[in-house]
């Protein structure tokens, strides 16, 4: 193999592994997603009115940061649903999409996004490859983000700042105002927080077990201080994911492809790797318990897409998913492998990295991200509130309990 193609290989293979590893994207598999009924009481109750929806994260719900600050992310990547890329590592919607649809609110513009961007209702401030804690790698080492959760709040800061000046100022007409969000609502809505994987991905690449269980309490220190500073900017309504099952992800398998019994959990997955992602949510669940004491007018939802994942992964031939360790889209064959949308030679001959002919059956869309179809199943659990702590859905985030 020549040392360009090792080069190539090597940075694919850690862009995707880590730059991704948040983003869990699955393609519907019919439209809407499906709603468990709601709770008595949360069927009794009125849903709040959220005017806009604020997004921090990684590539689980960037939908189109890192494409608008580096290289977009190509076919086959969003036909599913938007028939064209559309910066979201997946086929189709995101979890954070479905949000949105559950809100009635519009899919989020990312805001490093300059064309076609309409704030009205929100900003999404994700992008792929983001961490908690601030990086010293760039993204051409190991694909991780340089906009971290503080640079995302920075951003945000600037974001809220920036719209008070140009609605009081420079927009005098209806039609200059109609993208920009009403400075009144900032604290009407609905701010959701996606993102600690890529730190455990991280953790596990440059620290011993021992050092990254040493480092969680930081780590979920420091997304706490995230809700901090939107709470002092006059936020108060949260919705916070904690990290789904980094050990499932196939990627973990393509140059491994024999592991020992004892590497693997009763789901196929990565052991040591699940084991330390349960470890970072109990952190993270005894933080936000903190937060709701520090933050007395705060109403903070406690999200558990590990278990929705999970319930997903170890059920998946009942919910009419095929293995969940099946890549949809790219050539892996043994420890040959063209990611998904890209193009290259094995053995002699041009193979490009396309989809397979079903996403709607995958879980997996590229090894890393999750296909449209899967994300709309875990959306199903988790909006209802069936997984929630309160157990409220979406639509009643903003009351506290």
């Amino acid at each position: 193999m020549s040392q360009t193609r090792l080069a190539t290989l090597k940075m694919g293979f850690w862009r995707k592994f880590l730059g991704g590893f948040l983003v869990l994207c699955v393609l519907g598999v019919g439209g809407e997603v499906e709603e468990e009924p709601p709770t008595a009481a949360a069927a009794a109750s009125p849903p709040c009115s959220f005017p806009a929806l604020y997004n921090f994260g990684d590539s689980n719900s960037d939908t189109g940061g890192i494409s608008a600050a580096f290289e977009p992310i190509p076919a086959p990547y969003g036909e599913g649903f938007f028939h064209k890329p559309s910066g979201r590592d997946c086929d189709g919607r995101l979890i954070v999409d479905f949000i949105a649809e559950r809100i009635g609110l519009p899919y989020l513009s990312a805001y490093l996004n300059s064309l076609g961007t309409n704030y009205r209702h929100g900003a999404n401030f994700a992008t792929g490859g983001s961490t908690i804690r601030r990086p010293n790698e760039t993204i051409y080492e190991y694909g991780i983000s340089p906009f971290s959760l503080d640079m995302q709040i920075v951003q945000f800061n600037q974001f809220k700042a920036r719209t008070k000046e140009l609605y009081e100022r420079a927009a005098k007409t209806p039609s200059e105002r109609s993208k920009l969000p009403n400075p009144d609502e900032f604290s009407k809505a609905l701010y959701t927080f996606d993102i600690g994987q890529n730190d455990l991905s991280v953790g596990f690449r440059k620290l011993s077990s021992e050092q990254l269980l040493a480092a969680l309490p930081d780590i979920v220190n420091q997304l706490a201080k995230a809700v901090q500073n939107i709470y002092q900017q006059g936020g108060r309504s949260f919705w916070i994911h904690n990290t789904g099952p980094i050990g499932c992800l196939p990627v973990n398998f393509f140059y491994n492809l024999n592991p020992p019994p004892d590497f693997v959990d009763q789901y196929g997955c990565v052991k040591t790797q699940n084991e330390m992602a349960v470890e970072f949510n109990k952190k993270l669940k005894e933080r936000v318990i903190k937060l709701r004491t520090e933050l007395p007018e705060a109403a903070i939802t406690y999200v558990d897409v590990y278990a929705a994942k999970t319930g997903m992964i170890g059920n998946a031939k009942a919910q009419g998913f095929t293995d969940p360790l099946k890549v949809c889209c790219g050539y892996h064959v043994k420890y040959d492998h063209v990611w998904c949308g890209t193009k290259s030679l094995v053995n002699g001959s041009a193979v490009f990295g396309s989809a397979c002919e079903n996403p709607s059956t995958a879980i997996s869309w590229d090894g890393v991200h999750y296909s449209q179809a899967a994300n709309q199943w875990v959306a199903s659990r988790i909006l209802n509130g069936s997984l929630t702590d309160p157990p409220i859905p979406v639509t009643q985030a903003c009351k506290r309990h």
